[in-house]
C-alpha cells in the first residue's frame, strides 16, 4: 500500500532474485545453560505497521519501525512484562499481546495502556498462545490445550481441557473461530497435527496418516479457514485444504539441507518463508515451484535456529538465538 507501481515491481524481482540488504539491527546475550536444558532463549517476535515486537527473556519489548523503511529504532518505546520466566510466545490481536510463558502463565497486555492481566494457566510452561474473538487458546509441556475465556466478568476462566498426550508446540485459532488446530511433539501420540471444535473442545479430525515418531510440528499458520501451512521436526512445509482432504496434504515441500523447520509464515498468495535449525537459513518459496526460490545464511560460523520470522511488502526479519537480523529488499 503506498508503494508506486514502479517499485512495487522491482521490490518483487528483488524478493524473487534474493537481491536485499542485509543488517544486523539488534543483538542480545545468549543464556547460558547446562547442556540438554530445555530453558534457553528462544525469541519470538509480531509485526504491525509501525512496531516490531520481540521477546527477550521474560519481557516483550516494543521497537519503532523508522517510517523511511530504513530499519527499526534501536532502543524499545515501550517494555511488556509480567513472567516470571522466559517468554516462550505471543501473539498480537486488535492492540493486545497475549504471551505464554516457562512460568505455566498467560500475561494480557493491552498496548495503549497500562493495563495487564496475569492468570497461571498450565503446570508446565506454556509452548504456544493464539487469541481470537475473546478467546486464548494456549498449548503446553503439560501436554494439554486449554480454552480461556476474556469475556467480562469470565477473564481468565478455563472453559476447556484437551488431552492430546504429548507437548503442544503449535497453535492457531481458525479464522472461523469454531476451531483451533495443535501442533504436538509426536511421541506419546501418533497425529500430530489435529483440529478440536473450539465451543466444546471435542476433537474434529486428524491431519494426515504415517507420520514418524518424532515427527512434531513447530509452526502452524492458517492463511484461510480450509488452507493450513505446517512445518516441524520432519524437515517438511506441509500445506493443508481441509476441504479436499485430512488424510494427505494438497502440497509438500523438503527442506533440502534436512534441517528441522521452526517456523513458517506466508504472504497468503504464493510466497513462503521458512526459518531452518542450523545456520540461521532463511528459505523462500513459490508454491508453483517444487524447489527452494532462495535462502540466506544468517549465521556463520556458529549455528543458530530461526525461531522467528516475519515479513511486510519490502522486508524480512529473523529472529536468532542472539541476534535479530533484517534482510531490506528495496535495495
Amino acid at each position: 500500500a503506498g508503494i508506486p507501481v514502479k517499485e512495487r515491481v522491482k521490490v518483487s524481482q528483488n524478493w524473487r532474485h534474493g537481491r536485499c540488504q542485509r543488517e544486523t539491527v539488534l543483538k542480545w546475550k545468549c543464556k547460558q545453560v547446562a547442556p540438554f536444558s530445555s530453558t534457553f532463549l528462544m525469541p519470538w517476535m509480531e509485526l504491525d505497521r509501525e512496531y516490531l515486537y520481540l521477546s527477550q527473556a521474560e519481557n516483550i519489548q516494543a521497537y519503532r519501525l523508522c517510517p523511511d523503511g530504513t530499519g527499526l529504532q534501536r532502543h524499545p518505546q515501550a517494555i511488556f512484562s509480567g513472567h516470571r520466566e522466559d517468554v516462550c510466545r505471543f501473539v498480537l490481536v486488535n492492540s493486545h499481546i497475549v504471551s505464554g510463558g516457562g512460568d505455566g502463565n498467560i500475561v494480557l497486555h493491552k498496548i495503549h495502556s497500562s493495563y495487564s492481566f496475569k492468570f497461571s494457566a498450565h503446570e508446565q510452561e506454556v509452548n504456544c498462545v493464539d487469541f481470537q474473538g475473546g478467546l486464548i487458546v494456549s498449548g503446553s509441556r503439560d501436554r494439554t490445550a486449554k480454552v480461556w475465556s476474556l469475556s467480562a466478568g469470565r477473564v481468565g476462566q478455563c472453559l476447556h481441557t484437551v488431552q492430546t498426550e504429548d507437548r503442544v508446540w503449535s497453535i492457531a485459532i481458525s479464522p472461523l473461530l469454531s476451531s483451533f488446530v495443535t501442533g504436538t511433539a509426536c511421541c506419546g501420540h501418533t497425529s500430530p497435527l489435529r483440529i478440536w471444535d473450539l465451543e466444546s473442545g471435542q476433537l474434529l479430525t486428524c491431519l494426515g496418516t504415517d507420520f514418524h515418531r518424532g515427527a512434531g510440528v513447530l509452526d502452524v499458520f492458517y492463511e484461510t479457514p480450509s488452507l493450513l501451512l505446517s512445518c516441524g521436526y520432519d524437515t517438511y512445509i506441509r500445506y493443508w485444504d481441509i476441504r479436499t482432504s485430512t488424510r494427505k496434504c494438497v502440497q509438500e515441500w523438503e527442506e533440502p539441507h534436512d534441517s528441522a523447520l521452526y517456523c513458517i509464515r506466508s504472504d497468503k498468495n504464493h510466497m513462503i518463508a521458512s526459518g531452518s535449525s542450523y545456520y540461521g537459513v532463511v528459505r523462500l518459496w513459490d508454491k508453483r515451484q517444487t524447489r527452494c526460490l532462495q535462502s540466506f545464511h544468517l549465521s556463520s560460523p556458529t549455528s543458530s535456529p530461526v525461531y522467528c520470522l516475519r515479513f511486510s511488502t519490502t522486508h524480512l526479519y529473523a529472529a536468532l538465538a542472539s541476534a535479530l537480523h533484517v534482510l531490506d529488499f528495496t535495495a
